[in-house]
């Protein structure tokens, strides 16, 4: 069985709206390697039709030159999990249905490997709420937003969490890797 692997970029308050904020670090090749080991053993992508509509008009079009990460959303199998898109464009691209934990937890079963989510903020707090979330991958950015979607919903259960990695960069990004616990 495969786990699951979110990934986000998130405020020093926890906030993981759309990164447009994360630009004025700059991407560290540190950073690049940690997400790399994060993706060579994910065979799936997860998405949340927001995030999908969004990764697909960035990605989709990207090459190895333009970036590092391209191969991997573009030639990786993306299950969408949304209750309006039935048909989904970009490549390797399958639209499952709206949240459903046995289907999430067929799919973990399926995939030959692990699976990656971005993003996708809706669909994390049901893994998380739903105990289908096996790590977490954070990248804290060393400033606050104030307001906006945070990682854990308001009246989230309590959880613990354990620490497997921590490492810091010279932009100021912290790289938290957490593993869940039951």
């Amino acid at each position: 069985m495969g786990a699951i692997h979110v990934h986000e970029f998130m405020s020093l308050d926890g906030v993981i709206d759309a990164p447009t904020w994360t630009f004025d670090y700059g991407w560290v090749p540190k950073m690049e390697e940690r997400m790399a080991a994060v993706t060579e053993r994910c065979r799936g992508i997860l998405l949340g039709r927001t995030t999908y509509e969004a990764f697909e008009p960035a990605w989709s079009t990207r090459t190895v030159e333009d970036d590092p990460g391209a191969p991997f959303f573009n030639d990786t199998t993306k299950y969408v999990v949304s209750g309006t898109l039935t048909n989904p464009t970009w490549r390797n691209s399958r639209a499952i249905g709206r949240y459903d934990a046995d289907t999430i937890r067929g799919l973990k079963d399926e995939v030959d490997g692990d699976i990656y989510v971005s993003g996708s903020i809706t669909l994390v707090h049901a893994l998380l709420a739903d105990g289908l979330l096996d790590e977490l991958h954070l990248l804290v950015y060393p400033l606050t937003r104030g307001s906006g979607p945070r990682l854990f919903a308001e009246g989230a259960e309590p959880r613990k969490l354990s620490l497997a990695i921590g490492e810091s960069y010279d932009n100021g990004v912290v790289y938290l890797n957490y593993r869940t616990q039951e």
